[in-house]
């Protein structure tokens, strides 16, 4: 079958690969919408992001949704035919954390299209893949596959917004709108925020989180004192989720912030200097959110009952053997959000 694989920055092919053998519990699915992510392009553009770097030949991909072919030995629960968004988490289960219900934190984590660990975890941008069936949730008739391929990026939402804890009646700021922060637009009104106001320098994803939910939009390009009004009295927000991975907007919406608020870093980006004595005195709460377990499910479940509008967020799809026109577009944060390969 054929799979993007990654060699070098830039260096991105349509290869040959083996499909391996069924195992029990375990499904062979046929590959048709997978999403382009912010990894993807790091792999893509620089060969890795921080400390991770390529070092062998790695297969991209872990945002993907296909139709189940093939059951293996005493495999139950599915049919040939069904369409199902896999998760690309693959944790041990059997380390510490795993037993704390802190999958996400596995000792022996297994995530595809990853270089963190040596040999490399191959990715899912193939035409077909075996999972195991944990990681396939069934997708309803009303949703496709470009649909199902956003369950990833979802359930990353979903989990930084339940790190964020309660957030009924709440405040909240997001900054940064790309695929994660828009999403997060829509998971924070889906767990009862009643002001969202997003910030980004660009028109593009401004527009994009406004038509999901967002409350009102502030290009800090344009208008850099525009979250001024916000900060009188100690601030006006209640919850922070920082998506850009950018250290001058953490920084700048502090002020915007009351006390005792919650921040959410989800952005990943180079290493920041904070204002500590800021974070003293109002007291803020500064938390991390890094990828999802459970929340998969939650992400697909909310997709097959209309409970959440994405298709907003879907910006073109290609075929995979046009992936380095797709990537370029990606990566072009003017006219694109999410940008999908098809594999059919």
């Amino acid at each position: 079958m054929d799979a993007l694989v990654i060699h070098a920055p830039g260096d991105l092919r349509v290869e040959q690969i083996a499909t391996p053998p069924l195992a029990p519990g375990q499904l062979r699915v046929r590959v048709r919408a997978g999403g382009i992510c912010g990894s993807d392009l790091h792999y893509f553009q620089h060969g890795g992001f921080g400390t991770v770097r390529i070092k062998e030949p790695m297969v991209l991909g872990h945002e993907v949704a296909g139709v189940i072919e093939e059951l293996g030995p005493e495999t139950a629960g599915f049919a040939v035919g069904e369409r199902i968004a896999i998760s690309p988490s693959r944790p041990c289960g059997l380390c510490r954390y795993c037993q704390e219900g802190l999958q996400n934190h596995c000792l022996d984590m297994r995530y595809y299209g990853s270089a963190m660990r040596t040999p490399h975890v191959q990715g899912a941008f193939r035409q077909e893949i075996v999972v195991e069936t944990h990681q396939a949730h069934l997708l309803a008739d009303g949703v496709s596959d470009n649909e199902g391929a956003m369950a990833e990026p979802l359930s990353v939402a979903l989990h930084a917004v339940r790190r964020a804890g309660p957030l009924l009646g709440k405040r909240v700021l997001v900054t940064g709108c790309g695929p994660i922060g828009a999403l997060l637009v829509i998971a924070a009104r889906r767990a009862g925020a009643t002001q969202i106001v997003v910030t980004d320098i660009g028109a593009y994803p401004l527009r994009k989180a406004m038509q999901v939910g967002a409350d009102e939009a502030i290009n800090v390009a344009d208008e850099p004192g525009r979250l001024a009004r916000f900060t009188a009295d100690k601030g006006h927000f209640d919850v922070l989720f920082e998506a850009s991975g950018n250290e001058r907007a953490l920084r700048g919406a502090f002020d915007a912030l009351r006390p005792r608020s919650i921040i959410v870093q989800v952005g990943l980006g180079g290493e920041m200097t904070l204002p500590i004595n800021t974070i003293v005195a109002k007291e803020f709460d500064l938390r991390g959110a890094f990828r999802f377990h459970e929340e998969f499910a939650m992400a697909v479940e909310l997709l097959n009952k209309g409970l959440v509008y994405i298709k907003p967020l879907i910006s073109a799809t290609l075929p995979y053997r046009d992936a380095g026109r797709a990537f370029k577009l990606a990566a072009d944060r003017t006219q694109a959000m999410k940008v999908l390969l098809s594999f059919d």
